[in-house]
């Protein structure tokens, strides 16, 4: 199958430029804070990434961004995102959508919720192969101990993420 063309657009957020790569059909294929769309590609999957990708002044999933940043941090739960791996990375990423802001989950946490509680390594390595950051949001999880653990994006970015969904999440009913 060929990867058929996808587009891109950045937009400006406190901890820097957010820049979406996003299929025709506005399903997300990567993303992060990089004002770069090279920063970007070689995290999508081989078998989706796109022969080109044309630059736009706007996409629609930059809304879900402009709102998450204004304070609505839900608003980014029910953006379409692709990506693309074995079965366990797969399920993982949708679980990852599953946790909810302002609640970080351990890693020991994330891999009991992907139902493979031993699986601590791998549940890392969903949480670092993530293309679509944000989207799916790897930033929710933390190290053992508490601590920030890595991100793609830098630990300043995971840190203002953290910070701002806990004072934005939604008080359960």
């Amino acid at each position: 199958m060929t990867p058929l063309p996808a587009r891109s657009a950045t937009v400006d957020t406190p901890p820097g430029p957010f820049t979406v790569v996003v299929a025709r059909d506005g399903a997300v294929l990567a993303s992060g804070w990089t004002a770069e769309v090279a920063d970007l590609l070689p995290v999508v999957h081989r078998g989706l990434r796109p022969v080109w990708v044309e630059p736009a002044d706007h996409l629609p999933v930059l809304g879900a961004v402009e709102a998450f940043v204004a304070g609505d941090v839900t608003a980014i739960d029910d953006v379409p995102v692709r990506q693309r791996s074995g079965p366990f990375l797969e399920d993982a990423w949708e679980v990852l959508r599953t946790v909810p802001p302002g609640t970080p989950d351990s890693y020991a946490a994330f891999a009991a919720r992907c139902g493979r509680p031993a699986a601590v390594r791998a549940a890392a390595n969903a949480c670092a192969r993530n293309a679509a950051a944000l989207f799916v949001p790897c930033h929710r999880v933390l190290g053992s101990d508490g601590g920030l653990g890595g991100f793609r994006w830098g630990t300043p970015v995971k840190r203002w993420l953290l910070d701002h969904e806990a004072a934005h999440a939604p008080v359960p009913a």
